[in-house]
């Protein structure tokens, strides 16, 4: 499937179960991780200006595999990854397992990668598993993103303080978090911005 609308082209690549199956890392890739119920496939489809290219599931923990799709933006190749959710997840331990398994290795091993976008619902306090994936990245000196989902659920007034609270409670600067509403696109510009300063970063390297 493709689209021509705001994030220019988007054309899903495959969806991978094991590390055979990863595409080759021929271009800057863009992660999206959160808790099953954040929002995170909304936020992808908002940002490529299509329904249904990432899928919006009412049973949390629903995708068992990372979903790869190639985007262009102001031109430019990027990937993205959709990363199994995390939390919730009304599975058994063992499938919890496998999916834990695969993202460690993905995000500990993927060359290509040029930022992961980690979704916190803005209303909700961290996790610990939230708070574990922060660390992790910051510990193995992956770039991270903290996006903060569903702001318009939260009165213009109050956002900031909960960004406040967010960022201080994981322990991650103002400035690598970012407001985002997939219902009014608030904040869909500057997380492009972000993805596209990230994928050029990566390509100058």
């Amino acid at each position: 499937m493709s689209s021509k609308k705001d994030g220019g082209n988007v054309e899903f690549l495959l969806s991978a179960f094991t590390r055979a199956q990863w595409p080759l890392g021929d271009l800057p890739e863009i992660a999206f991780v959160g808790r099953s119920n954040v929002g995170k496939s909304s936020c992808l489809n908002t940002l490529v200006g299509r329904k249904g290219v990432a899928r919006v599931s009412k049973t949390p923990g629903r995708t068992q595999s990372i979903n790869f799709f190639d985007v262009k933006r102001e031109g430019r190749p990027i990937r993205f990854a959709d990363l199994p959710g995390y939390g919730f997840a009304k599975v058994p331990r063992s499938v919890q397992a496998k999916w834990e398994e695969m993202v460690g290795s993905y995000l500990a091993e993927r060359e290509s990668l040029a930022l992961v976008v980690v979704l916190v619902d803005l209303r909700r306090d961290p996790t610990d598993l939230d708070a574990h994936m922060v660390r992790w990245l910051a510990d193995e000196g992956v770039p991270g993103l903290l996006v903060m989902t569903k702001a318009d659920k939260i009165s213009k007034n109050k956002r900031l303080q909960h960004q406040a609270a967010i960022c201080r409670g994981l322990g991650v600067a103002r400035d690598e978090s970012m407001l985002f509403s997939s219902q009014t696109r608030d904040g869909k510009a500057e997380l492009w911005t972000r993805i596209v300063t990230a994928a050029a970063g990566m390509q100058q390297e």
